[in-house]
C-alpha cells in the first residue's frame, strides 16, 4: 500500500493563511483593494482573483480526487479565469475569500477514510492529500505575502508555511530557476530554522548540506556564500527577495550579488 503523508500539518497551516489574508481584506476600502501588490503587474484585488479562481479549481481536483473523476483541463482552466477577471475588484476580493474559505472548510471535513484513499494525477505525479495541498500553500502562503507586503514592508511570509515549504525547494527548482549566464556554486546557511545548502546556478540545483570551502579536498568548493533566514530564501527562489533585505543585513553575500541571484530566479 502507498504510504500517505499527514496532511495535518499543510490544514492547519492553510487554514492560517486563509485567515491572515481575510483579515488583511477585511480592512481594505476601494481603494485599497486597487493598489499595486508586490507584482508590478498586479493590484490586490487582481492577486486576490488569481487566489480565489485557484480555490476554485483546486476544489475541482480535490473532488475528481475524492470521486475518482476526470480532472481539469486546460480549456476548464481558462474558463475559470475568464469569468474571474470580468469581476469588479470589489467582487474579486469578497468572492476570492468565499471561495477560500469553501476550500479550506471542505479540506477540514474529510473524514480519515477519504484522506487515506486520496490520490491524483497532477503534473505527471500521484499526489496523496498532503501533495495537493502543498502546491495550495504554496501559492497561498506566497501570495499573502505579495499582499501584506504591500501595505507593511516589514510583512514576512507565515512561519508555518515556510517551515513546511522549505524542504521541498530542492524539487522545485526546474521550475523556478533558470541557468545564470556565469555559473557559480553558492554556500547557502539559512537561520531559523539553520540549515545549510548548496546552490549550483549553472545546474540550477538545490541540495541540503554545505559543499565546502573553496578548494577544499574532495569538493568542487564553492565559489560564492548567502546567509540569510529560511524565509529569504524562499522568497529568493519565488523570485520576492528585494534589494533593501541586503541594506537590513537580512541578507549577506559573498562571491556573488543579490541581482546576479535574482536573475536565476525571476518569480512567478
Amino acid at each position: 500500500m502507498e504510504s500517505v503523508t499527514d496532511p495535518g500539518p499543510w490544514i492547519r497551516a492553510l487554514r492560517a493563511s486563509h485567515d491572515r489574508l481575510t483579515g488583511i481584506v477585511a480592512v481594505l476600502d476601494a481603494e485599497g483593494l486597487r493598489r499595486q501588490s508586490y507584482d508590478t503587474e498586479w493590484s490586490i484585488a487582481q492577486v486576490l482573483s488569481h487566489l480565489g479562481s485557484g480555490a476554485e479549481i483546486f476544489q475541482l481536483n480535490l473532488h475528481a480526487g475524492l470521486t475518482g473523476g476526470e480532472m481539469l483541463t486546460s480549456d476548464d482552466y481558462r474558463a475559470i479565469w475568464d469569468v474571474w477577471n470580468e469581476r469588479s475588484p470589489d467582487d474579486q476580493a469578497a468572492e476570492s475569500i468565499d471561495a477560500n474559505e469553501s476550500l479550506v472548510s471542505r479540506v477540514e471535513s474529510l473524514t480519515p477514510e477519504e484522506v487515506a484513499a486520496f490520490r491524483v494525477a497532477m503534473f505527471g505525479m500521484t499526489m496523496d492529500l498532503a501533495g495537493l495541498l502543498r502546491l495550495r500553500l504554496s501559492e497561498h502562503a506566497v501570495h499573502t505575502w505579495d499582499v501584506a507586503v504591500a501595505l507593511d514592508p516589514a510583512a514576512r511570509v507565515a512561519p508555518s508555511a515556510v517551515e513546511l515549504l522549505l524542504p521541498g525547494l530542492p524539487q522545485m527548482m526546474p521550475w523556478m530557476g533558470k541557468k545564470a549566464a556565469e555559473p557559480a556554486v553558492i554556500a547557502v546557511t539559512t537561520t531559523d530554522p539553520a540549515g545549510t545548502y548548496t546552490l549550483d546556478t549553472g545546474g540550477v540545483t538545490l541540495a541540503p548540506g554545505s559543499s565546502g570551502p573553496a578548494g577544499s579536498a574532495g569538493s568542487a568548493g564553492s565559489s560564492g556564500s548567502l546567509d540569510l533566514t529560511a524565509e529569504a530564501l524562499l522568497r529568493l527562489v519565488y523570485g520576492r527577495l528585494g534589494e533593501s533585505t541586503v541594506a537590513s543585513g537580512e541578507v549577506r553575500t559573498s562571491d556573488v550579488s543579490l541581482p546576479e541571484l535574482r536573475a536565476v530566479f525571476p518569480g512567478f
